[in-house]
């Protein structure tokens, strides 16, 4: 990793960041983009549909200005076009629910010091927590996996494959990607009865309600099926602990037919476990969320494949923004 040349001016610009995060947060949460994505308007205007006090909408806008994510003239604002791409609800490529869920987080990553003298989770999981907060998790997944998947999808030759388990698979959408690039296989996402709403309905989005079904269980406790051809793990295996998860990929081995193919995808640490910069710290992430999730390096997870008996083991890397890749094997 290359070293990093910090002074005092660099490690108080860090310690600082989060004011950014959370003007960030503060204007998601409140919908101020949506409220200027459609013409200038004053910070009155704003103030009025936002319900919140002018004076303080004004100082929230000029920030927003400040950080290039608004434009200003005269006493008029506007949205960039990244804010409107990325932060209206009317885009299609809106990723506020993605940053709502990391507005979630903050009280405990705030408490990380208390973590880390534990070794003790601080919040419970999401899967768990109220409405809101639940959408914004299965819904930020949703986003970014709508962002990765015409990526990932093609990287797979799936086409004779018949059934496709998306295991933990939240909403289904790389379920959804892989059915719509190919026409004969479909797939089942397991995952826990709270999920089956948001999957449902983004099965009927798409017209996959007959090709997609939904089975809701603990993946680690209840059984996930068997049949299978090709078993996908996107981002699950990070929640357990190792012997969970050698359990888990142990599981979905035997769930696979003669010839199947597994592929994790996950964020990917480096052998010795210091980078890349995002797996790192989503390790610490897993650590305030989990029992003993984490972060696992690729000699990590090609280890817990062939344990569980997959051969052929290879990585894939591609263009992700957060250092995530798959490792696939066979059975």
């Amino acid at each position: 990793m290359k070293e990093e040349h910090w002074n005092p001016g660099t490690l108080l610009e860090l310690s600082g960041y989060y004011w950014k995060t959370c003007a960030l947060h503060a204007a998601v949460k409140l919908d101020v983009f949506s409220v200027l994505d459609q013409a200038a308007v004053t910070a009155a205007e704003v103030s009025d549909k936002c319900r919140c006090s002018e004076e303080a909408v004004q100082r929230l806008l000029n920030a927003l200005a400040a950080m290039g994510l608004l434009r200003k003239d005269g006493e008029r604002y506007t949205n960039t076009g990244s804010a409107s791409n990325f932060l209206s609800r009317n885009s299609e490529n809106y990723i506020g629910f993605m940053i709502m869920h990391h507005y979630h987080l903050v009280p405990s990553w705030h408490a990380l010091d208390q973590s880390v003298k534990t070794g003790q989770p601080i919040r419970q999981g999401a899967s768990q927590s109220d409405e809101e907060w639940r959408e914004s998790f299965l819904m930020g997944m949703f986003n970014l996996a709508m962002n990765l998947a015409p990526r990932v999808v093609p990287l797979l030759d799936l086409r004779h494959r018949s059934h496709l388990l998306d295991l933990g698979g939240g909403p289904g959408t790389y379920a959804v990607h892989f059915c719509q690039t190919n026409p004969e296989l479909k797939a089942t996402v397991f995952d826990l009865p709270t999920t089956r709403p948001f999957a449902e309905r983004i099965f009927s989005r798409f017209n996959m309600a007959e090709r997609i079904t939904f089975k809701a269980g603990n993946f680690i406790d209840d059984d996930i099926g068997q049949g299978y051809d090709v078993a996908w793990l996107s981002h699950i295996i990070h929640g357990e602990s190792p012997a969970d998860s050698q359990k888990l990929i142990g599981k979905t081995v035997t769930s696979l037919k003669s010839g199947g193919m597994i592929v994790i995808h996950e964020f990917i640490l480096d052998n010795d476990l210091t980078g890349p910069l995002f797996p790192a710290l989503f390790s610490l992430n897993m650590l305030l969320g989990t029992a003993a999730g984490r972060s696992y390096s690729e000699a990590q997870l090609t280890e817990m494949l062939s344990q569980a008996g997959a051969s052929n083991i290879r990585r894939i890397t591609f263009d992700s923004p957060n250092d995530s890749s798959l490792i696939v094997g066979t059975v």
